[in-house]
């Protein structure tokens, strides 16, 4: 599968997640996928021996040994990520951090996705987050938003043993991604994972409390939003909008649409999307394959 003209990446982890994103790889026309690490045998692993890629059980070493990689995807968790950025920094590659470290330049395709290709450590925040901060960025240009709480709800097959670890991390980094991105001073994040079946789809509802709400111009700012993120994730839609004097209220929902995930994933589709946007554009760019940095 290797093919020396486009950008030579990894995969670090072989879980929900990480299958996901072998698949999105294997469709992406821009991107080589020259390893799939894990650190046990696993059904991840597995799959992807079967598409015909490379693929170890030495995690981290082994990424390190068959080096270097134009990127690293990383999909395992936050525990193990400040080693594996440690263990790459002098690597030369770009690691995009698809865990709730809050570790790296924190990066939302359509907002900020302009930097990624400046920094060598990237991080994606959430899934939560990833669904909420262009929305949240945009009602931002509108009004000063002085209280922001979102909500994310998804089914509890499609949150894997490290998501379910890191729900704490979750929380705290993705409350201070919209902080930063918002200018909002307080910000408030719950998950739920529901057990229910059918499983639901994955659904973000944002309420933001703000000065000087302009309802005539919110409705376009959510759907211009909402239009540039399905450039990426085709299965994003707004099913809700309701706006007062001080009070904006926004939810939304993701349906996968890959081919190996089931529709209810939206949380794994919408922030392994945004890696593979991240590694095609950021990785070329720093190829020397694009004359600038791209934007959406």
């Amino acid at each position: 599968m290797e093919d020396r003209q486009r950008p030579r990446v990894a995969v670090l982890g072989a879980g929900l997640i990480g299958i996901d994103l072998i698949d999105k790889i294997h469709r992406s026309p821009k991107l080589d996928l020259a390893l799939v690490a894990g650190r046990r045998s696993s059904l991840g692993l597995y799959r992807a021996a079967e598409m015909g890629y490379a693929t170890t059980a030495g995690g981290i070493d082994a990424v390190l040994a068959d080096g270097p990689f134009d990127a690293v995807l990383d999909a395992t968790n936050a525990e193990s990520h400040a080693a594996h950025w440690a263990a790459l920094s002098g690597a030369g590659s770009t690691l995009i951090d698809l865990t709730p470290t809050g570790l790296g330049t924190v990066i939302v395709p359509g907002v900020n996705g302009h930097q990624a290709a400046a920094h060598q450590h990237l991080n994606l925040i959430s899934c939560g987050g990833q669904a909420a901060i262009p929305i949240l960025h945009a009602l931002a240009k509108l009004c000063t938003p002085t209280y922001i709480e979102v909500v994310s709800t998804g089914a509890s097959a499609s949150a894997g043993r490290a998501t379910r670890l890191n729900l704490d991390q979750y929380i705290e980094v993705t409350s201070a991604a919209i902080r930063t991105f918002t200018g909002a001073a307080q910000a408030k994040v719950m998950v739920n994972l529901s057990p229910a079946r059918p499983a639901p789809p994955f659904r973000v509802t944002m309420t933001v409390l703000a000065d000087e709400v302009h309802p005539a111009r919110t409705g376009g700012a959510v759907r211009d939003a909402a239009r540039a993120i399905r450039a990426w994730v085709p299965g994003f839609h707004v099913t809700s909008l309701a706006v007062d004097a001080d009070r904006i209220s926004v939810s939304v929902e993701v349906t996968a649409t890959g081919s190996r995930l089931p529709r209810h994933a939206g949380s794994i589709d919408i922030i392994n999307a945004a890696a593979v946007l991240i590694a095609e554009r950021s990785a070329t760019v720093l190829r020397g394959r694009e004359p600038h940095p791209w934007t959406l």
